[in-house]
């Protein structure tokens, strides 16, 4: 089970080891965003509903439509991000630092054209925060939903306070520091958000990955519906995906229990 987990987050065909947990990162041990961060259920989870929330964001989809193999390498991709989440939470300050300074140098040549004429840069900090806030609020309700132990609100502001230097550094702005700031950011981002077939595309793709085996397609299923089920319901009004509150124990206890085996393989190993 962990080498099918890991094999998921590493490239193993080029070289890739899981990131070693630093005592010199850039955030203590045992804090708010190392507990979410290194819960492997609560970031796929959490990352599949940030990157649906995200692509909402017609400038954040050309980004991704127009300068990336997204389409050809969707795991490729998220693979990039985990590993930039896991560098930046808990790796070494300086390999952390030398992260965000790539990110950002990749950010200064990735710019195009919206359908409408408008024009756009990955390194706008007003879209860096629209990026930020969808991930921040995925990891967490993910957290909330299906760790081991739900964060007080003392320590959900204290998360958002932690990650929001991480935001920081790449240039985002505004970036919220608390639970009730990141969920108004979120709300006054609505009337920039759009669907096209772009979108439903990207949609389509994030949720018909093929499973690695048959034994795995029916918990990938679990799990990303799991994710959709994640969404704030008017984003998934906007997707025009399905919710079912039928299913939703179903998909929430198999989810449940996925998270718990995980971290029992991954602590006894």
């Amino acid at each position: 089970m962990i080498g099918q987990v890991r094999a998921v987050f590493n490239d193993q065909a080029k070289g890739e080891r899981p990131v070693m947990r630093s005592d010199n990162a850039l955030f203590d041990p045992g804090t708010p965003i190392w507990r979410v961060h290194g819960d492997v259920t609560s970031m796929m989870v959490g990352g599949v509903a940030a990157l649906l929330l995200q692509m909402l964001h017609p400038a954040a989809l050309a980004g991704v439509w127009d300068h990336s193999n997204f389409r050809e390498d969707m795991l490729g991709r998220l693979r990039r991000t985990a590993r930039f989440i896991a560098v930046t939470t808990y790796g070494d300050r300086v390999d952390a630092e030398a992260a965000m300074a790539r990110v950002r140098r990749i950010h200064d040549h990735v710019g195009g054209t919206l359908a409408d004429g408008t024009p756009y840069r990955a390194g706008d900090p007003h879209l860096l925060a629209w990026v930020h806030v969808a991930e921040a609020i995925g990891f967490l309700d993910a957290w909330q939903k299906f760790g081991s132990k739900p964060l007080t609100s003392p320590e959900q502001d204290r998360y958002f306070a932690q990650f929001a230097q991480i935001a920081r550094a790449l240039g985002a702005d505004p970036v919220p520091e608390t639970r009730a700031a990141a969920d108004s950011l979120l709300l006054a981002y609505r009337g920039e958000l759009r669907v096209d077939s772009r979108t439903r595309e990207v949609s389509r793709l994030i949720l018909s990955q093929p499973a690695r085996s048959a034994v795995a397609a029916p918990v990938q299923a679990m799990l990303l519906q799991a994710a959709v089920d994640l969404l704030p319901p008017w984003a998934a009004a906007m997707h025009g995906l399905p919710t079912s509150r039928m299913r939703r124990p179903l998909v929430s206890g198999t989810t449940t229990g996925v998270a718990r085996a995980l971290r029992w393989a991954f602590a006894t190993a």
